[in-house]
């Protein structure tokens, strides 16, 4: 933590700092292989959801192709609730989650999607871990978001691609081992040594949200609603940052335009219901105007982003 002490302080996550780190445009004439390709793996038979919400936000973000893998007794509602996605079923373990046996399934996709959004609404921790871990040497040139059960398959050293985090406080708390009350007393300390732990880009979550970055860079972000702490809400945040990475967004880039975009859609919510009482659901359909919305007032060009 001593090198930290060293470190600058966060920057501030704005506007103007986004205007620096504009999206890939993809050109009036793209079609949906230049806008990306993400696969979504996620989901469970108590919480098929959480894969529905990620691939929504994925869309939104501007991916231009949606492959959705969920465990086979929840892929075929989820096919039918999003008919954009090519939606596979996977093998199930006893528990619910995903069996590493079938990750060979995944394997012809490597060279087609550009990010992985892995993890939301996953059961069976321990066997879910064994299939990331089976799964992501197959993925090395994708940029992979983890999430939830999905992040308990870091280890003691850097992954081996491209890899943003989205742990909230308790979730970081059991990735490292100290208190929750510890992961609040100095969130940015225990993003850094995250970061720097695992060679990954990581968002923790909170009422104010520090990213990190290996390097021990990090910006800071207080413009979150309350509202935002609902559920599905993190699963939606996954999605739009895998969305934003399909199209060519840096990790930290697409992380930070995804946190960013995920408050904005909240405010824009609460001054339209209430601060309290909006759904996860209702988020991702306010991205698209918002990145076009930014992109005017800094100066960017066209509704693409």
């Amino acid at each position: 933590m001593s090198t930290h002490a060293r470190l600058p302080r966060p920057r501030a996550l704005t506007e103007s700092l986004l205007a620096r780190w504009p999206l890939p445009d993809p050109g009036d004439h793209a079609d949906k292989e230049t806008r990306g390709h993400v696969l979504v793996v996620a989901g469970s038979h108590e919480m098929p959801g959480a894969a529905l919400l990620a691939a929504i936000a994925a869309l939104r973000a501007g991916a231009g192709k949606l492959t959705v893998a969920a465990p086979e007794r929840v892929a075929l509602g989820l096919a039918l609730a999003i008919p954009e996605a090519r939606v596979m079923g996977l093998a199930e373990t006893r528990g619910g989650g995903f069996a590493a046996r079938d990750c060979d399934r995944l394997g012809p996709l490597a060279e087609k999607v550009s990010a992985v959004v892995l993890g939301p609404g996953m059961l069976d921790e321990a066997r879910s871990v064994a299939f990331v871990r089976t799964m992501l040497p197959l993925f090395t040139q994708s940029t992979v978001v983890l999430d939830a059960y999905a992040m308990s398959a870091v280890g003691d050293r850097p992954f081996d691609q491209p890899v943003v985090m989205t742990p909230h406080a308790g979730e970081m708390a059991h990735l490292t081992g100290q208190s929750k009350d510890e992961i609040l007393a100095d969130p940015l300390a225990a993003v850094r040594a995250g970061a720097q732990r695992w060679g990954a880009c990581v968002a923790l979550k909170g009422g104010i949200t520090f990213i990190a970055q290996p390097d021990g860079s990090a910006l800071r972000f207080a413009g979150g609603t309350p509202g935002l702490a609902t559920s599905g809400s993190g699963d939606t945040l996954a999605g739009l940052i895998g969305g934003l990475a399909a199209r060519g967004a840096q990790p930290l880039h697409a992380c930070a335009w995804g946190v960013l975009l995920h408050a904005r859609a909240g405010a824009a919510l609460a001054r339209e219901q209430g601060t309290l009482g909006y759904l996860a659901r209702e988020l991702s359909a306010q991205v698209p105007a918002l990145i076009h919305a930014i992109r005017r007032r800094t100066g960017g060009k066209g509704p693409a982003g």
